[in-house]
């Protein structure tokens, strides 16, 4: 898992609540096993007129947002069927963090798993980064998990809070197969003294 440090980057605005997951990757795309090449389907029914080609009114569209690393949305983003393969699509098209009021909990563990970070923000300071977005062409953000702080060009600062555990494990690019292979050895001294063989 790559890991998370700091990240500075454009910002890309979806002014939607509930956003779910069957919106993020829709159903029709999961058939793949592999953590990779989902990003060419992500929003796929918002992102696509019905004959495939892009459509130019869709956020995600727009050039001035393309290549973004940040995404800002509205509350409850993430909703609807716990499927992995939405942080996947999401990390594959580019983003390394979300920024939203609130998220539904399994998407938000999911995020945590596949390096992404998702930061939750009152509807305030939501509300505040949309109409920045909307104020200056180009709107950037950095962000830094090391301080755990937010900030711009034009005087924000803001913090963000992460569980200690799982900034940690961002930092470090540890998943769950990352924090097991690091007590390798105690595995190996423990399946040596009770007489388990691989």
């Amino acid at each position: 898992m790559k890991s998370f440090t700091t990240l500075t980057g454009l910002v890309a605005p979806m002014d939607r609540a509930n956003v779910d997951t069957d919106q993020i990757i829709p159903k029709q795309f999961l058939k793949r096993i592999e953590r990779t090449g989902f990003g060419e389907f992500l929003f796929w029914d918002w992102r696509r007129k019905p004959d495939g080609s892009e459509d130019p009114a869709f956020e995600l569209n727009k050039p001035e947002f393309k290549g973004a690393p940040i995404l800002l949305a509205r509350r409850n983003f993430g909703c609807g069927s716990s499927r992995e393969h939405a942080p996947w699509a999401l990390e594959d098209y580019g983003f390394r963090s979300v920024i939203a009021p609130s998220f539904a909990d399994i998407f938000y563990n999911n995020c945590f798993k596949n390096g992404m970070l998702p930061i939750r923000l009152s509807e305030e300071q939501v509300d505040d980064l949309f109409a920045r977005v909307a104020k200056h062409p180009g709107y950037r953000l950095a962000i830094d998990l090391q301080s755990q702080t937010i900030t711009d060009e034009f005087g924000l600062k803001l913090s963000l809070e992460v569980d200690p555990f799982r900034r940690h494990c961002l930092l470090n690019g540890l998943d769950d197969i990352g924090l097991t292979l690091a007590h390798v050895d105690k595995i190996a001294a423990y399946e040596a003294a009770h007489g388990i063989s691989a």
